[in-house]
């Protein structure tokens, strides 16, 4: 094995963007996104293209590797997902569908999914690592806080949903990231936005930065309205969503 380990594997995939990131004796080496290679925009694929640039880069195989990290706890999400369900039944029953389609063949059984395609990337008879499941939001924690320049420091993570998170803030402090307050599904800012994505005509976990880049074109016209009518923004800067206009639970 090489002598500037422990290497560990990120990989995060099945959603959007899929990417893989080497990390070797605690320093980012290599990072790549799937779609650089597939010429697909957005590739939701496992990143085998990606993970193989990243070992290659540094001349390992797969069995140099002592750790693969997944993203997010998809136990944990797919919790959500059927709970979220059940409390809103029986709307949402295509969705459900749709849903429970794309999760039972692969996505519940993520470790067996993600064992299969790495060892199409080993060869034969060469060990997989072991893989291990992060939270969704700690992903999110460590990737700006740990590459940062800061010893110390409050992050916050504000997305649409991981597992049932949607807004976080951490102590980051050394090699320790310690949870401080959580806001959860479905009150989330990120969805909040996508609505608005959706509503303004652009495709939802895509056309967001579209959204973004118009604003500044744009005159706050419905800015009170917004807040008086679809969020409660608390006084310590917490907020919930007015669920009566948003159908996305």
């Amino acid at each position: 094995m090489n002598a500037t380990g422990p290497h560990i594997l990120g990989i995060s995939a099945y959603f959007h963007d899929s990417a893989a990131c080497l990390v070797s004796g605690g320093r980012i080496v290599a990072a790549a996104q799937q779609e650089r290679f597939s010429r697909i925009k957005n590739d939701a694929g496992f990143p085998a293209d990606a993970v193989r640039y990243c070992l290659d880069s540094k001349g390992l195989r797969l069995a140099d590797l002592d750790r693969v990290v997944f993203y997010e706890s998809p136990g944990r999400k797919f919790g959500r997902l059927i709970a979220t369900y059940l409390g809103f039944a029986p709307a949402g029953q295509s969705s459900f569908i749709r849903a429970m389609a794309a999760w039972l063949p692969r996505k519940l059984f993520l470790r067996g999914e993600l064992q299969r395609e790495l060892r199409q990337l080993s060869r034969a008879g060469e060990r997989c690592p072991p893989i291990i499941f992060g939270r969704h939001h700690r992903s999110h924690a460590a990737s700006a806080f740990y590459p940062s320049p800061f010893a110390r420091a409050a992050v916050l993570c504000l997305d649409g949903v991981g597992e049932w998170e949607t807004s976080t803030a951490w102590l980051g402090d050394g090699n320790r990231l310690t949870p401080l307050w959580a806001i959860d599904f479905p009150h989330s800012l990120g969805l909040f936005y996508s609505a608005f994505t959706q509503y303004a005509g652009f495709k939802v976990n895509s056309g967001e930065y579209k959204l973004m880049g118009l604003a500044p074109y744009g005159s706050p016209v419905y800015a009170d309205l917004i807040r008086d009518t679809l969020i409660d923004l608390k006084p310590d800067g917490s907020f919930r969503l007015n669920l009566d206009y948003f159908n996305y639970p």
